[in-house]
């Protein structure tokens, strides 16, 4: 698939670390969780999950991310997408459990927005190094119970997701999902396994991305293949047993990086 040319028509400073740019087209046959291919012309061509059907929300860590928010209001991109497997949407009968880590907040959100709209029972456990750094809080507040933690303790409870997660009756819920910093959903996956509840929760995933289709291989995770761009990069937890995950992924060059 071709790039397809998109205009940048807002810019939102989202956190000190964190800024949304929204398109003039929109993805309307995107599922929550499903991601993009952003050419950033003459620099890279990177991954970035939709953080609504006409925007992705960035975070600044790279040469293609610090040139993304170095363009202004009108500047274009190229997009390929959407790709991957998203979200299992809820039923309107089922009680859901999310739990977003700093930017990982951005896939969860639509997904939070969508459930709200069908009328799913819901509750958000949201974390971030500090309170300038917690993302999309009006979103998650008007979408269900709210449940806030800030590593320094800035905002609300001084703490992670997982103390939040440690006092939650997970049997409660009939779908968890859970995106952020791989080892704090390793965190997660490890407690979740001890409940018996991996097989009702998802993860969202990150690696490096270079095709973005399934063909390359350039994702794929020990020790079973599992293409992260086709196969995710939302997966089941129990995907997940016996995998690299939350232990290392691989680089540009296919060389191991530990977590």
């Amino acid at each position: 698939m071709y790039p397809i040319n998109v205009k940048i028509t807002k810019i939102i400073r989202e956190t000190p670390s964190t800024r949304t740019f929204v398109f003039d087209r929109s993805f309307d046959e995107a599922i929550a969780g499903q991601f993009v291919m952003v050419w950033i012309r003459g620099v890279d061509e990177i991954p970035m999950t939709l953080s609504s059907k006409n925007s992705i929300t960035v975070q600044k860590v790279g040469d293609a991310t610090e040139k993304l928010f170095c363009l202004e209001e009108g500047a274009e991109l190229g997009i390929r997408g959407p790709f991957g497997k998203g979200f299992t949407l809820p039923g309107k009968d089922e009680k859901i459990l999310l739990i977003a880590g700093g930017v990982g907040a951005a896939p969860l959100a639509p997904l939070a927005e969508y459930a709200a709209s069908t009328g799913v029972c819901m509750s958000t456990i949201l974390g971030a190094r500090n309170a300038d750094e917690l993302l999309f809080v009006d979103r998650f507040v008007s979408c269900g119970e709210m449940h806030l933690t800030t590593d320094d303790g800035s905002a609300h409870r001084c703490g992670f997701v997982t103390d939040i997660l440690a006092e939650t009756d997970v049997a409660a819920y009939d779908r968890i999902y859970t995106c952020g910093p791989e080892m704090m959903m390793k965190a997660i996956f490890g407690m979740l396994e001890k409940e018996n509840a991996l097989e009702k929760t998802e993860f969202s995933l990150h690696r490096y991305f270079k095709c973005g289709i399934g063909v390359c291989g350039a994702c794929c995770m020990d020790k079973k293949g599992l293409r992260v761009c086709k196969d995710g990069p939302v997966f089941n937890g129990m995907e997940l047993i016996d995998s690299e995950f939350g232990s290392y992924m691989r680089g540009p060059s296919g060389n191991k990086k530990q977590f």
